[in-house]
């Protein structure tokens, strides 16, 4: 299960480390910042010293990343309130993007330092997984020079938009499965004009089960950061730190 074949993932199993693994339903987009934002105070303070991944979908809502700018959204904000699709600026890199339900988003809280990445391997990583993951549905994919993510052609399948603060990740990555394309038209997608946003149900002509990538998607993980993921819950790992 965790054989290295890649640059990516070239760590022996003397070097293994387990990090907390919490797989959580629908979470509200404020919500889930708020928990990074908790853990992210806990790991810096030493109250939590293992790395953490969220994994989750979100209900709909637009991010604005640290380049965000409402020049990129093509619909007013009173479209988006009728809608009641929140509007949220974020401290992750790139630009504006949209979260759904059927897109699985994964949040890795690590200490790039303890994990001995720098920001661009790191990077890489996230698009390794990605990549292996749809590969795993018969789909294969590739990065883009254009932007950072995953692409089928010249179509985005997979984003990638991190935060680091005192040596620590968080924000993440997030790979279109089962999701409506539709808001994607009413932005430029990463701030990216006249490109085209995927999935895999797209792709493939047909949905796949979401439980099924959250499977692969942390089997990836495994393989590519080195690491054994323990299953704990939110609850549990707030017990373990004020």
């Amino acid at each position: 299960m965790h054989q290295k074949t890649t640059r990516e993932s070239t760590i022996c199993d003397s070097q293994r480390h387990n990090w907390l693994c919490v797989d959580l339903p629908a979470v509200e987009y404020r919500k889930a910042r708020d928990i990074q934002s908790h853990l992210l105070s806990a790991m810096t303070a030493k109250e939590i010293i293992s790395d953490i991944i969220l994994i989750l979908e979100h209900p709909p809502v637009f991010t604005l990343g640290r380049r965000g700018g409402l020049k990129n959204l093509n619909v007013t904000e009173t479209f988006l309130k009728k809608l009641k699709i929140p509007l949220v600026q974020v401290e992750r890199g790139g630009d504006i993007t949209f979260h759904g339900p059927g897109q699985l988003v994964v949040y890795p809280i690590i200490n790039l330092e303890r994990a001995r990445l720098s920001i661009t391997d790191y990077v890489r990583n996230l698009e390794e997984v990605m990549i292996r993951t749809v590969k795993d549905f018969g789909l294969p994919s590739q990065r883009n020079a254009l932007n950072r993510g995953i692409w089928v052609d010249k179509r985005k399948l997979g984003s990638v938009g991190i935060a680091v603060r005192r040596g620590i990740s968080f924000h993440g990555m997030a790979l279109n499965v089962n999701l409506s394309l539709e808001p994607f038209h009413w932005i430029n997608p990463c701030g990216l004009q006249d490109i085209k946003m995927t999935s895999i149900q797209q792709e493939l002509s047909h949905p796949v089960s979401l439980q099924q990538v959250r499977y692969k998607v942390k089997h990836h993980f495994e393989s590519i950061f080195g690491v054994e993921l323990l299953e704990t819950d939110i609850k549990e790992l707030y017990s373990n730190f004020k």
